[in-house]
Parts: structure tokens; C-alpha cells; sequence
């Protein structure tokens, strides 16, 4: 276990990774994050491009929504590393389940191996019918004072 996850405080422009002493050490995500500064919230972003077209399949859209967050994430002065919570939302648990293997490698191409704390929750559907995927982040950006 490394000490970040033992609840030790990650860089002075990072958040705290918090993991219970005796908890088992978590795989892709984080059991909690504390952080102060300027909070960056995003609404549910999907995996589109700027001309609205989502590529054919799971992973794809993943990797398309996790590009999309990254560059809002920039918008506001914020890296991967600043991220402290992500919720997804997914249409099929199954197809989630299945693609972890590529999600991950995905992610990782991305956000680097800055996991911060998530949730999954499979939904009936999205507003946007071609959608397989949804997900919302928060992150909070150290003050520059």
C-alpha cells in the first residue's frame, strides 16, 4: 500500500487520496478524496465530438467523454490530477463489465493513473438516444494566492 493511499497527502497541488488503514487498497478508483481550492464541476458529459457524432462502440465513447472532460477540465485551469470524483453513468453494466481490460488502457491514455473517487450506476437510458455513456466530474484546483 502506498502511503498516498494510507490517506498521506498526495503533491501540495493534488488532492488527498483517503483509504482506511485496513481497507483493502482499491483497484481504478479511490474510496475518498479531500482537496481545497477552486471547485470545477462539469454537467454529464457524453462521448461526442465537437460535430455531435459519437463513435461506434463502448470503449470509443468512453475514451471521446473522458477527451471531453479533459478539455473542459483545461477550460478551467485544471489537469487530470486535480479530478476528485467521477460518476458514470452506463446503459449496459454488462458492456461496461466486458470492455474493462480496454477502458482501462483508455483511461489511462487519458487521466494517467490519477484515480480519484467513483461511482457506477447503470441507467434505463440517456437523453442522448446514441449515447452508451455518461459521466459527470468534479475537480478542485489549488488557489493561486
Amino acid at each position: 500500500m502506498t502511503a498516498a493511499m494510507e490517506g498521506t497527502p498526495m503533491p501540495a497541488d493534488g488532492p488527498e487520496v483517503l483509504n482506511p488503514k485496513h481497507w483493502p487498497v482499491p483497484k481504478g478508483y479511490a474510496n475518498g478524496m479531500m482537496a481545497e481550492g477552486r471547485v470545477l464541476v462539469t454537467g454529464g458529459i457524453v462521448g461526442w465530438d465537437e460535430t455531435g457524432t459519437f463513435p461506434e462502440g463502448f470503449v470509443a465513447q468512453a475514451r471521446q467523454t473522458l477527451d471531453n472532460i479533459r478539455a473542459i477540465l483545461a477550460e478551467g485551469g485544471a489537469e487530470p490530477r486535480h479530478l476528485v470524483r467521477l460518476t458514470w453513468y452506463v446503459v449496459d453494466i454488462e458492456e461496461y463489465l466486458a470492455s474493462l481490460r480496454e477502458l482501462g488502457r483508455a483511461y489511462r491514455e487519458v487521466f494517467g493513473t490519477h484515480y480519484p473517487a467513483m461511482a457506477l450506476v447503470q441507467v434505463v437510458r440517456l437523453v442522448e438516444r446514441k449515447a452508451r455513456l455518461e459521466i459527470e466530474a468534479t475537480a478542485v484546483v489549488p488557489s493561486t494566492r
